[in-house]
Parts: C-alpha cells; sequence; structure tokens
C-alpha cells in the first residue's frame, strides 16, 4: 500500500509534525513519519533520522557527527534524496520547516518523478523559492507563523495542506500514453517557427513546449533524464549564450546532458543565439557598455551577440553534440536565428552568424548519425519547419 509521507525535523518541530500526520490520518490517509533532525526527535516517528543519515554515500556519520550546523544540513539534504528515490511506496510527501528543514526536505523532493504531489509547507515559502523547487512541481505552502509551537492559526495552515496532499495522494491523475511525448525549446522570436512544427506533428507526438528560459531547458532535460519524453526538437538554443556571457535566463552547464546521457533522437539549431537577455537597462553590467541591445520590452534587454561571442557559443555546444551519441541532426538556418535577425531587423547580422556556423562546423565531427545540415533559409520560414520535423521522422522512425 502506498503511503503519505510526512516530514519534519522532530527534534525542533515536533509538535507540528505529530499535528500534521494526525490530520492526515483522519482524512484517511497511511502516514509514514520521517525525521530528519540531527537531534533526538520530540515525538515518535517511523523512520529516524539515523535511518535516513545513513543513506548518505559516507555514511550517517558524515551528517550526524557534524558539528558544523550548515555542513550537517546540507549532508542530510543528501541522505533523504538518496532515501527518497529507494522507496517504491510513496503516494505523495508533505514536509514542513523553517531554513533547515525546507533545505533538506526539498532536496529530496525534487528527486522524485514530476506528478507525484509534493507539499512543502514552509517559512520561506512567501519569498524566492526558486532554489528549492528548481523545476520541479513541489507547491511551496506559506507557514505564515513561525513553527515554534501550534496556535490556532497554524493549526489551520497544517489541517489545510493535510486535505491537499491527501485529496492528491487518494486521486492521482490519470495518464494517457496513447502518443509519445516530445521536447520542443521556443522563444519569443522562434515562435512561427515552433508553433508551425507543432502544428505538422502533433497528430503524432504530445507536444510538450519549454520556454527557453533557463528553467525550461533544465524542465525539458529532466523529463528526458526521467524517460518522460522520447526525443527533443530544440529548436531555441539561446540559454547557452546567456551561461556563456552572464544574462539573466543562463542553461547550466549541463546543457545537452541528458541528451547525451539517453540518446534520445535530437534535431537542434541555432535559435535565439542572436542574444544575451538582460533585465530592464540599468541592470546591464558596466563591462557592455557601447554594445547593440534591443529592448524587448521595459523589464528585459536583449544584447546581440559578436562575432567572437558567437564562435564561442557554437564551439561549446558542438562540444557538448560530441557527447551524444543517438541520432542527432543540427540545422542552420542561413538566413537568421530569430525574429531579430532578419535582413533589415535590429540584430542581423550576417557576420556574426556566419562565425556560429563556421564554429559549429568545425568542432562538430560529422558521424554516420551525427549532422550537420544547412538551409538557406530563415528560422521562422515555413519551409524551415517542415525540414526540422522532416529531420526529427526521418530519425525517430529510421
Amino acid at each position: 500500500m502506498k503511503q503519505i509521507y510526512v516530514v519534519g525535523t522532530a527534534d525542533t518541530k515536533g509538535e507540528e509534525l505529530a499535528y500534521l500526520a494526525a490530520c492526515i490520518e483522519a482524512a484517511g490517509g497511511a502516514v509514514v513519519r520521517v525525521d530528519v533532525g540531527i537531534r533526538e526527535p520530540q515525538i515518535s516517528v517511523d523512520v529516524r533520522a539515523d535511518a535516513v543519515a545513513a543513506c548518505h554515500p559516507d555514511g550517517a556519520g558524515a551528517v550526524l557527527a557534524s558539528g558544523d550546523r550548515g555542513t550537517a544540513v546540507e549532508a542530510m539534504g543528501i541522505a533523504f534524496a538518496r532515501f527518497l528515490v529507494e522507496r517504491q511506496d510513496i503516494a505523495g510527501v508533505i514536509g514542513i520547516g523553517g531554513g533547515g528543514g525546507t533545505s533538506i526536505i526539498t532536496a529530496g523532493m525534487r528527486q522524485l518523478p514530476l506528478g507525484l504531489p509534493k507539499i512543502m509547507v514552509s517559512t520561506l515559502a512567501s519569498g524566492d523559492v526558486a532554489p528549492f523547487v528548481d523545476v520541479s512541481d513541489i507547491l511551496m505552502m506559506p507557514s505564515v507563523t513561525d513553527m515554534a509551537g501550534l496556535n490556532r492559526l497554524s493549526r489551520v495552515i497544517l489541517h489545510n495542506a493535510a486535505q491537499a496532499i491527501t485529496a492528491m495522494a487518494r486521486r492521482p491523475a490519470e495518464v494517457t500514453a496513447s502518443k509519445p511525448a516530445l521536447g520542443l525549446t521556443m522563444f519569443g522570436v522562434t515562435t512561427p517557427a515552433v508553433s508551425a512544427m507543432v502544428e505538422r506533428l502533433r497528430a503524432d507526438y504530445d507536444c510538450l513546449v519549454f520556454h527557453a528560459t533557463g528553467t525550461g531547458g533544465r524542465a525539458m532535460e529532466k523529463l528526458a533524464d526521467s524517460e518522460l519524453i522520447s526525443g527533443v526538437l530544440d529548436i531555441t538554443t539561446t540559454e547557452v549564450c546567456d551561461l556563456l556571457f552572464g544574462g539573466v535566463l543562463p542553461a547550466t552547464s549541463d546543457r545537452f546532458g541528458a541528451i547525451a546521457r539517453k540518446g534520445l533522437p535530437y534535431v537542434g539549431s541555432v535559435g535565439a543565439l542572436d542574444m544575451v537577455n538582460f533585465w530592464a537597462p540599468e541592470t546591464v553590467p558596466e563591462r557592455y557598455t557601447g554594445r547593440l541591445f534591443y529592448r524587448h520590452n521595459p523589464n528585459v534587454t536583449l544584447m546581440r551577440t559578436t562575432s567572437a561571442e558567437c564562435a564561442q557559443i557554437g564551439r561549446w555546444i558542438g562540444d557538448k553534440l560530441n557527447l551524444c551519441h543517438g541520432p542527432v541532426r543540427l540545422l542552420i538556418p542561413e538566413k537568421g536565428v530569430s525574429a531579430l535577425d532578419i535582413e533589415g531587423g535590429p540584430f542581423f547580422d550576417p557576420q556574426a552568424d556566419a562565425a556560429l556556423f563556421a564554429a559549429l562546423e568545425a568542432t562538430v565531427k560529422p558521424t554516420v548519425s551525427r549532422r550537420i545540415i544547412r538551409l538557406p533559409l530563415h528560422i521562422n520560414d515555413p519551409d524551415f519547419a517542415e525540414a526540422a520535423v522532416a529531420a526529427y521522422r526521418d530519425i525517430a522512425n529510421p
């Protein structure tokens, strides 16, 4: 029988943890109380902290023997993540915590499959929760008051959280798998291209489009690592620009890593590699004074990449694609890589584009399964979308 894991530091939040578990049981949920504290628990638990700590790759001592709180919290987060992924009976996970508990518990939640219910009741939930949620589907619920003993408000908050996790666990969503899922990346400046691809593919594929904002690319690759998508049309690789040149929507150094690990059919392109993203103009680093900018809106400023930067981008992407041993097609639109990079457009720069294309061709090592294809088209031309779809169908159905 699958159960709801109720997690907290039972040495400091024992009263709240016990109340939350009792509320879930009263609502009809089966409960496993898990302690991720460092000291002796205040309440009876089903899984003690030393059992969780033992899942750390260096053993329980790496967690419990540390005299430094920060080190212990980080180590317990690693241990808890390994503990959770080994369990086969999880119907949902709900955690409570302040700063330390939130860090530990969400480290584990982020490793769980997308769609599995996850609620974190936290004192930090009304602030910037990106470090805790990342590209997962954790629901962050503000505790409003601190967790220093139950009070009239905290009882209501925890009761509501209990009802929510119990309902989600009791009635999981039905997943239909009639069509294979396909990941696509899109930006505003590549929307015509990707939208046309979706129209051509939707009859045969469940098309999942990701906004190429750093988190979008990571979310897509998380699905790839989780084997929840069967292939990728990575048309908009602009997150690499922000990673290399300090933009605000960066990829991580593991961009393309899931493609390499899983060997998925991959059709990529150079969408929006003509730009680095910043917020309002005053946020642009001083070192970029004098560069070519485009005001996308009052809060987003785009900087045109230079020939030297484009060459660096091309080499970086090329090195990553060389690690991919599944079928790869990289399409180069010779007449421009975004809606701004078009003849008469504010970012039209054939010399910079040529440097990008040349670096890719010099770096990517062609094989039977890995090829670069040049097209005398703009990325948003309908014929480019047609060519990308044809390339994907070719490698997905050899």
